[in-house]
């Protein structure tokens, strides 16, 4: 998981807890005898009470250790082929972001005269007019930035690495910061501000939100609904779904697509106009 597909430590922890799981509830019984059976009647109790979309993560969990059984020789029969997927539409929902006057409104209620509240605004920064997932964000170390060449690296997920320009008003927020980041052995860029001085999680990145939503008065979003801002803006803007998806640095333009159900100029273009209305 971590050398071939390059899965992040929680989601190798998550396919790891799932397979002791499986493993516990088919007892010392020789592997070699599972069933189709067996595993079916173990999914039927792991999704009874989770969502479709925790119940389509417990699917490929337990795939992927189906199919690490049977290449490995524990299984004789390829288990993983006889896992139904979880019935689910795919992509039903409109992508849920902030208004830009909303995001401008979050961003200016960041101090960048105090220690957290400089950082707390490179973070959103970052994340608001780049696009950046938390985990980029927390990620993110001092050598990573090339002020001479205007750029960073980011290191997103399956150790895909990208060289993103750093903008003048990203750059601005980030030098802020840096100029009070506090001294520690760290090469991470970001730290947190109250002792003991340790690198940031991802989680923080939300935390760091939620805290400024509060004060600002506004409903508590997320991260990631950011990240849904910045593409509803751009599109609204003029740019095509192409260049949305290499801001966002989506693999598959089929990711990006879900953003066209926000592009309703576009879409009022497309429709049809109602049988017998008046032209």
């Amino acid at each position: 998981m971590v050398d071939d597909r390059g899965l992040a430590p929680l989601t190798v922890l998550r396919y790891e807890n799932l397979a002791v799981r499986f493993l516990e509830r088919v007892g010392p019984r020789p592997l070699g005898s599972l069933t189709g059976r067996d595993v079916s009647a173990f999914l039927l109790e792991e999704t009874a009470r989770v969502s479709v979309g925790s119940a389509k993560g417990r699917v490929a969990e337990m795939r992927s250790l189906l199919r690490f059984l049977f290449v490995t020789g524990r299984t004789e029969h390829a288990l993983a082929a006889s896992v139904p997927p979880v019935a689910g539409w795919h992509d039903t929902g409109v992508p849920q972001g902030a208004k830009a006057p909303d995001v401008a409104r979050l961003l200016a209620a960041c101090d960048p005269t105090t220690l957290t509240g400089s950082r707390d605004l490179a973070i959103l920064t970052m994340v608001a007019r780049l696009g950046l997932r938390s985990a980029e964000v927390a990620r993110l170390e001092l050598d990573d930035i090339d002020w001479r060449a205007g750029e960073f690296t980011v290191r997103g997920k399956a150790r895909r690495v990208d060289r993103l320009p750093l903008v003048s008003d990203v750059g601005e927020k980030l030098a802020g910061w840096l100029q009070r980041r506090p001294a520690i052995e760290s090469r991470r860029v970001f730290v947190t501000t109250k002792a003991p001085i340790r690198d940031i999680r991802p989680a923080l990145v939300s935390e760091t939100l939620r805290r400024v939503c509060v004060r600002c008065g506004v409903d508590v979003i997320g991260a990631h609904r950011l990240r849904h801002s910045l593409a509803t803006d751009m599109l609204q803007r003029g740019a095509s779904l192409v260049e949305v998806g290499q801001v966002l640095r989506h693999r598959d333009l089929a990711t990006t697509a879900v953003y066209a159900k926000v592009d309703i100029d576009s879409l009022r273009r497309l429709a049809q106009p109602w049988p017998g209305a008046p032209a």
